[in-house]
């Protein structure tokens, strides 16, 4: 069964602009050759589901995917991320979040 999210907030529906699908994909490419320790280094992390933001926990339980404990945060960039599940050596795609909402950074220096 495919884990994308097409729908809501974070749904990949929203990736309209061939530009940037191409620019999302020329990235995304660039994953397949690191090791995960190299991902992670480059500011990928896993994220607890309380450090979510309610409205992509609502979104979570809408899908029926809120009964695990945490999501991967693929940082693609500034903002831009891509959430899926790791599951091993093996990112399980869901959203696509090019403004860094469904967990948002705090501000610095606040």
């Amino acid at each position: 069964m495919g884990l994308i999210d097409w729908d809501g907030a974070y749904g990949w529906g929203a990736l309209d602009a061939v530009a940037t699908v191409r620019e999302l994909w020329a990235r995304l490419r660039d994953f397949e050759s690191m090791t995960w320790v190299d991902i992670e280094r480059a500011g990928s992390h896993n994220v607890a589901l309380d450090q979510l933001s309610t409205e992509a926990r609502a979104r979570l339980a809408e899908l029926k995917l809120d009964d695990v404990d945490e999501l991967f945060s693929l940082r693609l960039g500034g903002k831009p991320r891509a959430w899926g599940f790791r599951e091993a050596n093996v990112l399980r795609f869901l959203w696509w979040d090019p403004d860094h909402q469904a967990c948002p950074a705090p501000l610095r220096n606040t």
